[in-house]
């Protein structure tokens, strides 16, 4: 009867615990938008008059948005936007074409992307367009419902604007804001950036007819702050299933914030970021270590989580390196400090490796050329070693200038973590020269 009763407890507690997973999961992957701009009312107000001027009116319009990472620029914009679509005027004529610099990083790929966001591939079809400026025309022309009057008015959004100043003499900037500045379709530009300095970037003829209206975003949130809005992200709401497993949650999630250990990591990640997903993404790993013998967030899993989000992708790239291409890596970084951090070629790192085999191995196997030429292959494949400009098309491959993109503690680091890494191996990276 009793071990009846507690495997019942056991399964409650696990049920619980599936359901705290579900619920903070989605909490955590899925933002949702807060009820109103808190701290940034005076900027939602310009944004959404500036909008609806636009939607509503069919005023064409441009801004910037400039502020940190993690400051709330997006979440600004999609406050704005939640609200202009209440708007019925506004629901029924706007159209939304939504462009990131780093997925479209040219004016082609930007071109198809607002092609496919209007909905005018049939339009297009194979038509051939002299240029850009004729091609971003006539999909506008394609909008519009009878005379110029009554255009249908469109928002661009153009998230990390700055990628887009780097596009070839920055046509899709310039022929946005030569269409927000004439009278043809209503278009309301809105750029999206981190970058103070912008408006260095552009060219002069952009920077013409850009309305050089921003809005600055900064954040002023201290670590007291920080603090709480991950007691928040943590806790339960009032409404939870079982309200006794609620109430011991809450007070661990408490005791979690107030804990010397937990908060200087919190600290640590707080002045390297106050991104509200890199957060997320924090307490998301320590949330997956959660389990039915461990039924709250420690410390401990804290720490591991950090552990996870600031591991070094290069350095963990080594740990799966074999001996020969950790040796290759040591004799290239033997060559940089020889030579002051100047590239070289494959020729001389294995002259360099053949020294080391001469004379100091006694646990390193005498490698063939050509095996030695496949271990190098491998580490460029693996972006480890990158080709100079230029040095590829003129040369033999072992004499094709590389440069390494490891720097000395990276390699020193991985050494010490190295799964039975030979001793004499470990005895020449640590020497001062080859």
């Amino acid at each position: 009867m009793s071990k009846r009763k507690a495997k019942d407890i056991n399964l409650t507690a696990g049920e619980c615990l599936s359901e705290v997973q579900r619920l903070l999961r989605e909490r955590l992957c899925h933002q949702h938008l807060p009820i109103g701009p808190v701290g940034m009312e005076s900027q939602y107000k310009h944004l959404l008059e500036l909008l609806k001027r636009t939607a509503v009116h069919g005023e064409s319009n441009s801004v910037l948005i400039v502020g940190p990472r993690g400051a709330g620029k997006t979440m600004l914009l999609n406050l704005v936007l939640k609200e202009l679509m209440e708007v019925d005027e506004a629901k029924k004529n706007i159209l939304l074409v939504r462009l990131n610099g780093l997925l479209q990083t040219d004016d082609r790929i930007a071109l198809k992307e607002i092609t496919r966001q209007l909905n005018l591939e049939n339009v297009v079809g194979d038509k051939v367009f002299g240029s850009f400026a004729e091609n971003l025309v006539f999909l506008l022309e394609a909008l519009k419902k009878g005379d110029r009057s009554s255009s249908r008015p469109v928002l661009f959004t153009l998230d990390e604007f700055d990628l887009f100043a780097h596009h070839k003499n920055q046509t899709l900037l310039y022929n946005l804001l030569d269409i927000s500045q004439s009278a043809q379709t209503p278009v309301a530009v809105v750029g999206l950036t981190c970058r103070l300095d912008v408006l260095e970037l552009l060219e002069k003829r952009v920077k013409s007819r850009f309305s050089h209206r921003q809005i600055h975003l900064l954040s002023t949130m201290d670590f007291q702050s920080f603090l709480c809005s991950v007691e928040l992200q943590l806790s339960l709401p009032p409404d939870f299933l079982d309200r006794r497993f609620s109430e011991d949650w809450n007070a661990g999630v408490k005791a979690l914030c107030k804990d010397k250990s937990a908060e200087a990591v919190l600290k640590k990640h707080f002045n390297s970021s106050k991104d509200f997903r890199s957060l997320n993404m924090l307490l998301m790993l320590a949330l997956s270590r959660v389990t039915v013998s461990n039924p709250a967030i420690r410390p401990t899993d804290l720490l591991e989580a950090s552990r996870l989000c600031t591991s070094d992708a290069k350095a963990n790239i080594l740990h799966g390196l074999s001996i020969l291409e950790l040796c290759l890596v040591i004799a290239m970084k033997h060559l940089n400090d020889i030579y002051d951090g100047e590239p070289f070629n494959f020729q001389m790192v294995h002259n360099e490796f053949k020294k080391f085999i001469q004379r100091k191995s006694h646990s390193v196997h005498n490698f063939e050329k050509p095996v030695v030429v496949k271990a190098f292959e491998h580490l460029q494949e693996l972006e480890l070693i990158k080709p100079m400009d230029g040095s590829t098309a003129r040369s033999q491959k072992e004499y094709q200038l590389v440069k390494l993109m490891l720097d000395h503690t990276q390699i020193m680091e991985a050494l010490q973590k190295y799964p039975q890494c030979p001793t004499d191996v470990k005895q020449w990276a640590a020497s001062a020269f080859g």
